[in-house]
């Protein structure tokens, strides 16, 4: 009987099940202590299944993130577009463009549907993790959402050297990964409450705060004699 009702399965349940099992123990163990034993234990289903819907592990761990980060740089794109049209060629405040990135991947904190915590803290795995090829997924899914913000970016502070702008950036994106890796980092501080780390309201203010200070802040010496060279 429990044969027949599996048969039964429209593929497309089979392959969420793998999928959310993969997402959960990714996190948990890392992409490389999560074995396809323990995958296949965790989904209910054989090493078959996995291989007829993903065929490698490989593909596995890039499907687990197209999942998410398709639709979310997506919405991502439209959030940028939508503030962009209403300013009507006016640069957008640097602030206006931080929150458009930061809400759609800190709202998911909340969404259990997209992944929730789960898939979050997967995320901040993927980019504190030193796999290249890993990163370099992640490079590739990003690419495009990256260069709409990045130009974005340059328009809200024509006054910022190109150079030192991608440095900035690489310091912002590394402050939001490591957020999202929810480290135990918070509670070494005293007076810091854990447990505000999965509040998305309070996440934006605080970092769009902490972000758009270090965006806006004076040029190094070496950067000002860079400029005026």
């Amino acid at each position: 009987m429990t044969q027949t009702l599996r048969a039964l399965k429209p593929p497309h349940e089979t392959r969420t099940r793998i999928l959310d099992a993969s997402e959960e123990l990714f996190m948990q163990h890392g992409f490389e202590g999560a074995s396809m034993r323990l995958l296949t234990a965790k989904a209910g289903v054989n090493l078959a299944a996995v291989n007829y819907h993903f065929g490698s592990k490989d593909a596995l761990i890039e499907a687990v993130f197209r999942r998410r980060l398709d639709p979310m740089n997506a919405e991502r794109i439209v959030a940028l577009d939508r503030l962009e049209k209403s300013a009507g060629g006016t640069p957008l405040a640097p602030a206006e463009i931080i929150r458009a990135f930061l809400r759609t991947s800190l709202a998911m904190i909340e969404d259990s549907r997209c992944g929730g915590r789960n898939f979050i803290r997967l995320l901040g795995r993927a980019y504190t993790e030193p796999s290249k090829p890993i990163r370099g997924l992640i490079g590739q899914l990003y690419a495009p959402v990256m260069e709409r913000y990045k130009a974005a970016f340059a328009r809200a502070l024509p006054n910022l050297p190109g150079e030192e702008l991608v440095w900035r950036l690489h310091f912002m994106f590394g402050t939001l990964s490591y957020t999202l890796a929810a480290t135990d980092t918070v509670q070494l501080i005293a007076g810091c409450k854990p447990e505000d780390r999965y509040d998305a309201k309070l996440l934006e203010e605080r970092l769009t705060a902490f972000l758009e200070a270090g965006l806006l802040a004076p040029l190094g010496v070496q950067s000002t004699v860079r400029k005026a060279a």
